[in-house]
């Protein structure tokens, strides 16, 4: 099987495994160097070595970067990928997995837990290979699983919206916010609903999340009134429907996570150095 092939697929392990394409494309060009190193005779299955081989890379790497997140410049936010960037989609799981809410969920698990939750979930891998590539027992590999499961989803909608639904819910938010209706805006947030902005300390923006209904129409309410939300694009990002709008002098792409059927978690980029992969539409206001 030609690396090519698979190329895209192992983007998007690696992808999942660090919300980072660039980190990603880094991790994969590297396993394309041991490809090319390796002896084909001794590779019984091409697959199944590169995914080892991805994920032992993206593991070595995500294990260095939460020390770098950890110093990072407010929240720190995965990098958002256009839909068409992010491997094949041809489950629910690959789906899901890559949603941008989920990537954000997957930071709070351990590299070990994140690595046996992707493998095991969006590319089915079986306990033993998972336990093969993370160095545990197979009854560890499952205990990681169950653990990372356990963790995520106390913040996973159970029955996740499509993304028409996904889409819908977006506009009756960016509706309410561009008209400046607080009342209308507080109906679609969660009671319990977090606004994440991920300016690197390159751009201004809050240094921590806010929580609850209250301060984040605050906020929202705030924004509006220095800046108000015009010149607004529809780009798919990360598997759903996002916005792309500017923001002063500066780009803004701002993404929601949905529980409970209304927005539970607004998620807005602001460093440029997250914006390069994503560009909105031609032409058509929202």
């Amino acid at each position: 099987m030609d690396f090519e092939e698979l190329r895209p697929m192992l983007l998007g392990l690696a992808y999942r495994l660090l919300g980072s394409m660039w980190d990603a494309e880094d991790v994969v060009q590297d396993a394309w160097l041991r490809w090319e190193g390796a002896d084909r005779s001794e590779v019984r299955e091409p697959r199944a070595f590169l995914i080892t081989v991805v994920s032992r890379l993206a593991l070595d790497q995500l294990r260095s970067a939460r020390v770098k997140r950890e110093a990072y410049t407010g929240p720190w936010l995965p990098e958002p990928v256009t839909t068409g960037q992010a491997g094949p989609l041809d489950t629910a799981e690959l789906r899901d997995t890559v949603s941008f809410a989920t990537l954000h969920m997957m930071e709070r698990l351990t590299p070990p837990e994140r690595a046996v939750f992707v493998l095991r979930e969006a590319f089915e891998l079986p306990y033993d290979e998972l336990a093969g590539i993370v160095g545990v027992s197979v009854v560890n590999a499952r205990q990681l699983h169950r653990r990372a499961a356990t963790r995520l989803a106390s913040g996973r909608e159970r029955f996740r919206p499509t993304a028409e639904e996904h889409g819908r819910l977006l506009k009756r938010f960016m509706e309410a916010a561009s008209g400046g209706d607080l009342t209308a805006l507080t109906e679609v947030l969660h009671e319990d609903v977090v606004f994440y902005s991920d300016g690197g300390g390159k751009v201004k923006a809050a240094l921590r999340p806010i929580f609850g209904r209250r301060k984040t129409v605050a906020f929202i309410g705030g924004l509006l009134s220095r800046y108000g939300f015009e010149g607004l694009r529809i780009v798919e990002v990360n598997g759903h429907p996002a916005i792309w709008m500017p923001v002063g002098d500066h780009d803004q792409l701002l993404m929601i996570g949905v529980r409970d059927g209304i927005v539970h978690e607004i998620y807005a980029i602001l460093n440029p150095d997250k914006l390069g992969r994503v560009r909105p539409a031609p032409a058509g206001d929202l």
